[in-house]
């Protein structure tokens, strides 16, 4: 693998029984960039991040992220060498205070002791707009909210990459544009941002290049605009607005 990329997957494929869910999908991720999954539901995209993760074992195919094989390393080893990832519903401890909800990421997922965690997750609030609500109970939050926290959990850990998992979901537009500007200012600290999206015109707003999935296959990658404009790209998000 060149230095030039942080990520690299070659032939991953998945099944749960009879049901493919991935087929022989390769992707390179480079250090800096964006770059943004689309497909229908049920393409793949979640369990493409899953097997980044290690949430799910690969059935076939190779991971090397910053130039070391993934196969075999756990999830939390994943957590510690740098890759972060929010999930699509944020599940806070609800009865922890927002501070508390960081202090548990950056201690346990970026294995720093809490005291040397202090600075950072103060520093994250910060970035994330939470300062304000820093003890609040995370159950109270609104969705927003939570979005940012969960945004605030991952960035604990001090990933090198960042796998978002529909994170605009459920938004409003104004609430949408909040996020793609927090998302910016992540993109522009060295961040390398993965980013599965159905809410389009926020993707388009930030990703480099776009690759897109269905039943499983990459139908598509390039740069942003190129991908929305191919035939079959559009066949596959027929009725829903590009």
């Amino acid at each position: 693998m060149g230095n030039d990329v942080l990520l690299q997957a070659r032939g991953l494929s998945k099944s749960f029984g009879a049901v493919r869910v991935l087929h022989e999908v390769s992707l390179d991720v480079r250090p800096g960039e964006v770059l943004g999954i689309l497909g229908p539901n049920g393409a793949g995209k979640t369990t493409l991040f899953n097997l980044i993760s290690g949430d799910l074992k690969v059935d076939g195919g190779e991971l090397v992220f910053s130039g070391r094989p993934l196969r075999g390393e756990p999830p939390y080893r994943r957590c510690q060498m740098g890759i972060g990832r929010t999930y699509q519903i944020p599940r806070p401890y609800g009865g922890l205070t927002t501070f508390e909800n960081l202090l548990v990421a950056a201690s346990f997922g970026g294995g720093r002791s809490e005291s040397a965690s202090y600075a950072l997750c103060a520093r994250i609030l910060g970035d994330c707009e939470l300062s304000g609500k820093a003890n609040r109970s995370a159950g109270s939050l609104t969705l927003l909210d939570r979005k940012r926290l969960e945004l605030a959990r991952a960035l604990a850990s001090d990933p090198k990459l960042l796998l978002l998992d529909e994170i605009a979901g459920g938004l409003t537009d104004e609430e949408g544009k909040e996020l793609v500007a927090l998302i910016r200012r992540i993109r522009d600290r060295g961040v390398t941002i993965v980013w599965i999206e159905h809410v389009l015109h926020a993707l388009l707003a930030v990703a480099d290049r776009i690759m897109v999935l269905n039943f499983g296959e990459k139908i598509a990658e390039g740069a942003a605009q190129d991908v929305i404009k191919d035939p079959e790209v559009r066949r596959v998000y027929m009725g829903i607005e590009v």
